[in-house]
């Protein structure tokens, strides 16, 4: 799956949505959820950092 994500100046996930889906509607459910929580490194238009999106791709493996 791949969500897009408004990562804020400050490395916040500002806006979370599914770009392309797993198929599995619990699945992007937990992913969006986890993703909101993740800290990233800040896009820099020069020094100074920006807002912008940012393409995220999610891969899950079943383990048993």
């Amino acid at each position: 799956m791949i969500l897009r994500v408004l990562v804020s100046a400050q490395g916040a996930a500002r806006a979370v949505e599914v770009r392309t889906g797993s198929g599995f509607a619990r699945l992007d459910e937990t992913a969006l959820r986890t993703v909101r929580h993740w800290r990233f490194v800040p896009a820099r238009r020069g020094a100074e950092p920006i807002e912008a999106w940012v393409l995220v791709p999610i891969s899950f493996a079943l383990e048993g």
